[in-house]
């Protein structure tokens, strides 16, 4: 199994962007070698600005550089870039519609070992509730790619969260996305997986383990989380009858509610949420983290599998 890293691609991605277009600016807070846009602070100097430990101002600048022309992406890691200047991205960027890139790294648990404080578990829920602000989670490297590239060309607010952990690949190198729809990587009848980030990879690998159980589960990467698309959601739930949505998020307010907001004028079906329940992350290795907050591919088929059987009972 391939393993690629996000921020990686997102690094590599920026530059080649900037090599071709002057107005792209980097911005940092004091995390350039973690984030990656260190790429670019090293071959193109006069278009990168580390702001130091100062998430604000960062925001802030931005902001102002979107107003002359630049198209800035804003990096730092994501407890970081919306915990600490939530009311910056409010009032400067979303208010204005101001054309600013929010690129966070290390969100979820699998930031590992840095426990609690540094494991961003509802950012989603920050930026969904942002008017105008527009709301990415990649799968793999692939479309990680494909997303940079994405809110480049587009005007306006973007949030794109990445992780510190490299993700198993999921798509083809040379595969053309459409990041507004979602993404049906296996059909199923009996119930549907709803899920973004490294939780589509756990999901196609629950889905397998379900076959054993008599379950044909669908698997749905959704890597626009705002604006979702509701049409294949809605007909998916139509077609299963359940949905199970996973995230490495709390379950307050984040891809489980996004989705469950979609469906529940059209399609009324049970769902469950798999997530980070209402508490904060602990310290320990990603892999461990996730089967002890119940996100590994065995744990969610286990509650899929349970869920199923008490609604079909």
């Amino acid at each position: 199994m391939e393993k690629l890293s996000l921020r990686d691609c997102y690094g590599e991605t920026l530059l080649n962007l900037a090599r071709e277009d002057k107005r792209i600016v980097a911005l940092d807070a004091d995390l350039s070698g973690s984030t990656k846009t260190s790429l670019l602070s090293k071959e193109i100097p006069e278009r990168f600005f580390d702001m130091g430990v100062a998430e604000a101002d960062m925001i802030g600048t931005a902001t102002g550089l979107s107003l002359t022309g630049f198209i800035p992406f804003a990096s730092t890691f994501a407890v970081f870039g919306t915990g600490r200047c939530y009311d910056q991205i409010r009032q400067s960027v979303c208010i204005s519609k101001a054309n600013v890139k929010i690129v966070v790294t290390h969100g979820g648990i699998t930031v590992g070992e840095d426990g609690a404080t540094h494991q961003m578990v509802e950012d989603i829920a920050l930026m969904t509730s942002l008017p105008n602000m527009r709301v990415f989670v990649p799968a793999d490297a692939y479309q990680t790619k494909s997303v940079i590239e994405y809110v480049a060309k587009k005007e306006g607010p973007f949030f794109v969260r990445l992780s510190r952990e490299k993700f198993p690949v999921i798509y083809d190198k040379d595969k053309n996305f459409n990041l507004l729809k979602a993404d049906i990587l296996k059909e199923g009848k009996n119930l549907t997986f709803i899920a973004t980030g490294l939780m589509v990879f756990n999901c196609l690998e629950a889905a397998k383990a379900l076959k054993g159980s008599g379950i044909d589960a669908e698997v749905i990467n959704v890597c626009s989380i705002k604006p979702i698309d509701k049409e294949t959601i809605i007909s998916s739930a139509k077609k299963t009858g359940l949905i199970v949505t996973v995230e490495e998020h709390s379950v307050m307010n984040g891809l489980g509610a996004q989705v469950l907001s979609a469906i529940c004028e059209e399609a009324f079906v049970p769902l469950l949420k798999i997530g980070i329940e209402d508490r904060f992350g602990t310290s320990g290795k990603p892999d461990e983290l996730l089967k002890y907050f119940g996100l590994d591919p065995e744990s969610i088929a286990k509650k899929a599998i349970e869920f199923y059987k008490r609604i079909k009972k």
